[in-house]
């Protein structure tokens, strides 16, 4: 009689999570996989599926990480909108733990990666990069309303500079910057788009 598959899901997901992140889909061989995970490849494939379809459990685990800093910044209507767009990028990227921080984004790294050529994930990681955007376009339509924005810019040209600075921001801490230098480029940009 066979013993039966014993592991903790969601650590599973996190180790795999991580190695994706680490070094990407392509370079994350179903070997790596189990390495970091500690499963076999029967249970891999038993209990999540192909690689895809594992990458794809990853990246809504990470959806949940994104959400809950957008739920305790953004999406938090006792923050002004300044001060949340500020928070938000202070939690995901500069207040990171160091870890996190110098692996960049989950969703950054994948959408560099060659993985955009499946049409299935590369929809997944828009989606996922698009939830980001319209909580930064609620932020910067209340901004535009308040007639904060400078001269000449719109709520939806503001929210795609804070789009471009959060994927940048990603890349400069996958690249080495300290924290230091991230609110630097953090506070440049954040005071550009104000009046």
């Amino acid at each position: 009689m066979a013993r039966p598959v014993e592991f903790e899901y969601d650590a599973v997901l996190e180790n795999a999570m991580e190695q994706f992140w680490r070094e990407g889909f392509e370079a994350s061989s179903v070997q790596k996989l189990l390495d970091a995970t500690g499963i076999n490849r029967g249970t891999l494939y038993n209990s999540f599926g192909d690689k895809d379809t594992f990458f794809k459990s990853c990246v809504n685990k990470y959806n949940g990480m994104i959400k809950a800093t957008l739920d305790a910044t953004l999406n938090d209507k006792n923050h002004k909108a300044d001060k949340a767009l500020a928070a938000f990028f202070d939690a995901a990227i500069i207040s990171a733990p160091g870890k996190q921080r110098v692996l960049g984004c989950l969703l950054v790294n994948s959408v560099c990666e060659s993985i955009v050529w499946n049409a299935d994930i590369q929809k997944i990681l828009r989606d996922s990069l698009g939830t980001i955007r319209k909580a930064l376009l609620v932020r910067t339509k209340e901004l535009e309303k308040g007639k904060l924005l400078g001269k000449g810019l719109n709520a939806d040209q503001a929210a795609e500079v804070l789009m471009n600075l959060y994927n940048g921001l990603r890349v400069s801490a996958r690249n080495g910057k300290s924290p230091k230098q991230l609110a630097e480029l953090l506070a440049f940009t954040l005071g550009s788009i104000k009046r």
